[in-house]
């Protein structure tokens, strides 16, 4: 069995309030839980290339959120996106 240690971390009210909900809602233990994620996390870093990591958090500035806002609004869905999103009829 692995020696055990304790760690402190910083985190989002909204961050803790989903990991509470989730252990109330299946009786695992915090540091169980935690212990898994961060493994299952960085083992993905490990083994995946970076371009196919998805980060939970975007961050853009004013002018790139513009310029994103200004594309969605001018631009016309492919082919491919509307055979996507179509309800197959």
């Amino acid at each position: 069995m692995e020696k055990e240690t304790q760690i402190s971390a910083i985190v989002s009210q909204a961050t803790r309030d989903l990991l509470e909900r989730h252990v109330r809602a299946t009786g695992v233990k915090k540091g169980y839980l935690v212990e898994q994620a961060l493994r299952h996390h960085l083992q993905a870093l490990q083994e995946l290339p970076a371009d196919v990591i998805v980060h939970p958090k975007l961050v853009v500035t004013r002018r790139s959120g513009e310029a994103i806002l200004k594309q969605m609004k001018s631009g016309k869905a492919t082919k491919a996106l509307r055979d996507l999103m179509g309800d197959g009829d």
